[in-house]
């Protein structure tokens, strides 16, 4: 699977150093104006490998499996429903989150999935995803917050199944 697009940003006021991010769905590399070509495709390569090895982008991976397709599913989720806004720089799947499904840091642009949603249905853990993503956009539970919302078809039954998860869990029920 092919990774995110990239963009070289080439600066004058970059003398010697070179960075990577990610904004709005693409790998950004910032370079000093001064590099040569060989040089520019020798730091891009450099970098891009960079990110998809700490974030886990660029890679395949099961749909709910690995953090590794995170950052994928993320990124058309917030093509589709978030006009492409929300997009973390880093989300992955967590051991320590036990009373909450997920949980985003807007400051860091992070997003916390607890493994316990690994095995629910896909459009379950979509909302999750595309709600902590919306936190990156709108930090509270605000209307403006659930407006961004009101486009994934799913967001109510999908809250309905959480609530059902969690009633079921906090009793010591398991349906397996």
């Amino acid at each position: 699977m092919a990774g995110p697009p990239v963009v070289v940003l080439r600066s004058a006021r970059r003398k010697r150093t070179v960075s990577a991010d990610i904004r709005d769905g693409s790998i950004v590399v910032s370079i000093p104006a001064h590099f040569t070509v060989a040089q520019e495709r020798k730091w891009v390569a450099r970098m891009v490998a960079k990110l998809e090895s700490k974030f886990g982008i660029g890679t395949s991976a099961e749909h709910g499996g690995g953090s590794a397709g995170l950052h994928e599913r993320a990124l058309a989720l917030a093509r589709t429903y978030l006009d492409g806004d929300g997009l973390p720089c880093t989300i992955e799947w967590v051991t320590n989150q036990n009373s909450r499904w997920g949980s985003a840091t807007p400051a860091r642009r992070s997003i916390r999935l607890s493994h316990k949603l690994q095995g629910m249905p896909e459009w379950v853990v979509d909302y999750v995803i595309l709600h902590e993503m919306a936190h990156l956009i709108e930090s509270s539970h605000s209307p403006a917050f659930w407006r961004l919302l009101e486009s994934y078809p799913h967001t109510a039954t999908a809250k309905a199944y959480l609530a059902g998860a969690s009633f079921a869990a906090d009793r010591g029920l398991s349906g397996r």
